[in-house]
């Protein structure tokens, strides 16, 4: 009986794209009274792991949280896993606007004490007195109202690239930091004004919510299903979106976007832009926006101090990073003097440029192609990549493949390579082949030929 993750996210990877079927991303939670959360957690696991189902998820006494990857075919199926328990019966699939094959690559399912970390003593107020839930349509309108106060209960790394127009957007790296500064920031307007919350998919406002209830706020609201719900919903009612930007998401695509507006810049050079990346020193992992031009010069690093840590030997980088914490701390860093071009806490709803129209989703699926081999190195200075031939034959003129999680799909035309040290106009099995590359790969990147 397997209870946990057995394959490495490359091995996933490898696996998917070899499927080469679609799969959704999706998101639920509920809060409910488990009285033997390890059981249902192993329960879960095994019924997921048999439809394929990949995803971070976490389940405590208060219920569940999960954001899920599951394979297009098997959704009606994994469905029934949840509306087996009573209190899943009719529950909410929020599913992504913009689907990834690559957004979750490994399944798990830990038990925590909460499902979020709020900080709160669930003992001392109703946690199921919550605020009034607003469709995408009600939600505009009380928008529109000047009595309402809207509040981002995201933090600041989330709300730059994105968020309600007119909404406060706390200077905060936790959920737990917003509430003691919303409830104070806004205490002579308990009486008299709409208390209007969001999140991404509606989980922390539900126990918001409650919580600035209890605290005297009378006229308290919350964004159904979050802003991943409300993309849904006004796509397919064709409403006006008050929301600009780019949603964050908790997964490798790292955002999917809402509206064409960036409303946020390089955190390097200024240049507008909203997408996310991770330092590449493994002992820093600072997650900060970058433009395609800073990516390509500062190889995906947010500093020339860390450029430098990663052209160092392996040996010399884990020695620099002996005894300094790093861990799972990517989504909550994202702050350093280094990012000239940063903005937190009160964020403008001006549009800085519009974003380029994005190629279909589910064109790699259209893109016939065979696994090769894998990546063995890359020489940054020089940048040559060098790859092991495990599978068919690699000629020139051949259209080929690069892909990998960080990497993302990169094609182009093979016109010249060594093969094992000498160049050749031909590879074959267990060869070594190297060839220069204009951006750098990694060692979970796959090489394949473009067959169509």
């Amino acid at each position: 009986m397997q209870l946990y993750n057995t394959l490495s996210a490359e091995e996933r990877a490898e696996l998917i794209d070899q499927a080469g079927k679609q799969r959704l991303t999706l998101s639920f939670y509920a809060y409910a009274k488990i009285q033997d959360p390890k059981k249902f957690r192993d329960d879960l696991f095994i019924e997921w792991n048999k439809l394929d189902a990949l995803g971070r998820t976490y389940v405590a006494k208060e219920g569940i949280n999960a954001q899920m990857s599951v394979p297009a075919e098997n959704f009606e199926a994994f469905r029934e896993t949840l509306e087996a328990y009573d209190f899943m019966k009719n529950i909410r699939l929020n599913v992504a606007v913009e689907h990834d094959d690559h957004s979750f690559l490994k399944l798990t399912v830990k038990v925590r004490d909460k499902i979020v970390a709020d900080g709160l003593n669930d003992e001392t107020f109703d946690v199921t007195n919550i605020g009034v839930h607003l469709k995408a349509q009600e939600f505009n309108e009380i928008l529109d109202n000047p009595n309402t106060i809207v509040v981002d209960f995201r933090n600041h790394y989330e709300s730059e690239i994105g968020h309600f127009k007119g909404a406060i957007t706390p200077d905060v790296e936790t959920f737990r930091e917003s509430l003691p500064i919303i409830n104070e920031q806004l205490k002579d307007f308990k009486e008299d004004k709409n208390l209007v919350m969001y999140c991404t998919g509606g989980i922390r406002c539900e126990k918001a919510s409650a919580y600035f209830k209890h605290q005297g706020f009378k006229n308290v609201f919350q964004l159904e299903g979050g802003i991943i719900n409300y993309a849904k919903q006004i796509k397919e009612e064709n409403l006006e979106s008050k929301f600009i930007g780019k949603n964050f998401v908790f997964d490798h695509r790292l955002g999917e976007r809402i509206t064409d507006d960036i409303v946020s810049q390089c955190h390097q050079c200024g240049k507008p832009c909203d997408n996310h990346t991770n330092c590449e020193n493994d002992g820093c992992h600072l997650l900060f926006i970058q433009c395609d031009d800073c990516k390509a010069a500062m190889e995906n690093c947010c500093s020339t101090e860390c450029l430098d840590i990663i052209h160092l030997p392996l040996v010399e980088q884990v020695k620099l990073r002996r005894g300094i914490q790093v861990g799972n701390k990517v989504f909550r860093k994202g702050k350093s003097d280094k990012l000239a071009f940063k903005h937190s806490g009160e964020l403008s709803d001006k549009s800085l440029a519009l974003a380029e129209k994005p190629t279909a989703i589910r064109q790699k699926i259209k893109v016939k192609k065979v696994l090769l081999g894998k990546a063995e190195h890359y020489y940054a200075k020089a940048q040559v990549a060098l790859f092991t031939i495990e599978n068919q034959e690699l000629n020139l003129g051949d259209k080929i493949l690069i892909s990998g999680p960080t990497t993302g799909n990169q094609e182009l035309v093979l016109e010249k390579m060594l093969v094992n040290g000498t160049e050749g106009a031909q590879a074959k099995m267990g060869d070594k082949v190297t060839f220069t590359l204009p951006f750098r790969i990694r060692l979970s990147d796959k090489l394949y030929k473009i067959t169509n």
